[in-house]
């Protein structure tokens, strides 16, 4: 395997804490080293909407960074990877990530990942949005991050949260050149199971 083949996984306060799980899980799968920062949000998130714990979600990821660790090693540049995933993604973090203006690990090591020019995708949970929101998002864009918010392809007919979500994170893997198999994808057969379950779902009234 290519050395560094590692990604830094942020999970930030905003909802949708199970994405977060599903790319560590998924990155595992891939044999993709993982450094994981979890905000302090994002554990009140992780206790209203999962079941998991913190030991649970941490043993996914093969390194784990209080927010409060500015020394980590994912807080510099020599520290080679692939990029930074935040999953889901605050306003609060997409603000002081545009701004450069950083205040725990989780920013600081998105904005290492955009100096080094590697590449930051940022799951970004909210809605409506007002201009201020707007603006954050141009100004990182411009800085070379992607935001992606994970909305939902139904193309490929989901029959649960799990479709859901697992095809939406698998998406934001694409964009690290990173391929989850039997993602649906447009265009391309479905899997015969799919179909079946497809067929069998309830439709939406």
């Amino acid at each position: 395997m290519p050395k560094h083949r590692r990604i830094v996984v942020g999970i930030t306060g905003a909802s949708g804490f199970i994405y977060g799980v599903y790319a560590l899980r998924m990155l595992k799968a891939l044999e993709i080293e993982t450094h994981l920062i979890v905000s302090k949000a994002a554990q009140l998130t992780r206790s209203h909407e999962t079941d998991f714990s913190y030991k649970q979600v941490a043993q996914f990821a093969d390194a784990v960074y209080r927010p409060d660790d500015i020394g980590a090693p994912i807080s510099s540049g020599s520290f080679k990877t692939l990029g930074m995933l935040v999953a889901p993604c605050s306003v609060r973090t997409l603000s002081e990530i545009s701004s450069g203006v950083t205040s725990s690990l989780l920013s600081r090591a998105a904005d290492v990942c955009l100096k080094e020019r590697r590449r930051v995708v940022l799951m970004l949970r909210e809605t409506p949005l007002h201009a201020g929101h707007i603006r954050s998002m141009l100004a990182v864009s411009e800085m070379g991050a992607i935001v992606f918010p994970p909305v939902p392809a139904f193309y490929q007919r989901p029959v649960s949260i799990h479709d859901v979500v697992a095809h939406s994170v698998a998406r934001a893997l694409d964009l690290f050149d990173l391929e989850v198999p039997d993602t649906p994808r447009w265009g391309e057969e479905m899997r015969a199971e799919n179909a079946s379950a497809r067929k069998d779902a309830t439709p939406v009234s």
